[in-house]
């Protein structure tokens, strides 16, 4: 069967024709991004859709969506749409859907991705366990985590919030780091560093730090310096959010008492060439105690072109069969 698979984040909103054979994913087609900016809501994004490839869309459906997945109103925590569940099936002229979190639908991905859909990053370079728990976060908008658990008569994702964890910070900049961010937002989670505009305010610290004037720039501004090696202090950032992502990648790890980690999103594909060289293994695995135990954890990344597309499809496809 062909289904719409959505993933609607606080930047772009994806969508792809996806097809279900077997109750897994067979492929997706026809794929477009939006930026959420340019329109009202989910209706219109899904209507100009529709548009774009020309033909009648599929009467069943796949959202993935960058918030929590309850309650008679969903607000996107990183996007102004607000989306009623309750209305989907009318405003969408479908029959059927499966709702889930955007890093729910990542999960589902792992799950279901073959073997050469992730890339080795640090510790043991074996395959992702058969059996056991799973940690996936990525930087992306904001910072998303999820659960896989893997058991002998199949899987289950579970959704959550653990970006918004506090962010701990580990040596005389972090603290710089925190202090100047609490200021701001008064409780630092680790989405305030570890997400794509959390570049700016490492930016800012390391500015601070060196009696520079405060720079005026985006985070978008910082990354393409940083990703272009142009920018001296822009690379400094890179390193520095390297390291922090590595330290909130181990502490959800240890939390959820996986067996691997699988590192996703946006900024997490676009990092994977640098993260084995930046300081991130060691920051993952520096957990007092337990140091040899996170050291002995296979971290990949996950190279899939659109996993949350994928990942909705997979989600649909194990609820519905």
């Amino acid at each position: 069967m062909d289904l719409v698979a959505a993933d609607i984040g606080g930047t772009h909103a994806r969508f792809a024709i996806a097809t279900i054979d077997g109750g897994r994913v067979a492929g997706l087609a026809d794929q477009r991004v939006l930026k959420t900016a340019d329109h009202a809501s989910l209706q219109t994004a899904w209507e100009a859709y529709g548009d774009m490839i020309g033909r009648p869309l599929p009467r069943a459906a796949a959202i993935a969506v960058a918030s929590p997945v309850g309650g008679e109103i969903i607000k996107l925590t990183n996007n102004p749409w607000v989306i009623q569940p309750a209305t989907l099936c009318e405003r969408l002229s479908i029959d059927d859907h499966v709702l889930i979190n955007d890093f729910g639908a990542v999960g589902h991905a792992v799950a279901q991705a073959r073997a050469d859909d992730f890339e080795h990053l640090c510790g043991p370079d074996v395959p992702l366990p058969d059996l056991g728990v799973i940690t996936i976060c990525g930087p992306g908008t904001g910072l998303g985590v999820a659960q896989l658990l893997r058991t002998a008569s199949g899987y289950h994702v579970v959704e959550t919030e653990g970006g918004h964890i506090d962010f701990a910070p580990h040596d005389p900049i972090e603290d710089t780091l925190v202090a100047r961010l609490r200021k701001v937002f008064n409780r630092v989670s680790a989405e305030r560093v570890c997400a794509g505009p959390g570049i700016i305010g490492i930016y800012e610290s390391l500015a601070a730090l060196e009696n520079r004037a405060k720079p005026e720039l985006t985070d978008k501004d910082i990354w393409s310096a940083a990703l272009d090696g142009g920018d001296s202090l822009a690379l400094a950032a890179l390193d520095r959010f390297c390291l922090a992502l590595g330290s909130v990648a181990g502490d959800l790890a240890l939390a959820q008492g996986a067996r691997a980690v699988v590192i996703a999103g946006g900024l997490g594909y676009r990092l994977k060439q640098r993260l084995p060289l930046s300081g991130f293994a060691d920051r993952f695995a520096a957990k007092g105690r337990f140091q040899q135990m996170m050291a002995s954890l296979p971290v990949k990344v996950i190279t899939l072109a659109e996993p949350g597309l994928f990942g909705a499809a997979a989600a649909f496809a194990q609820i519905h069969g």
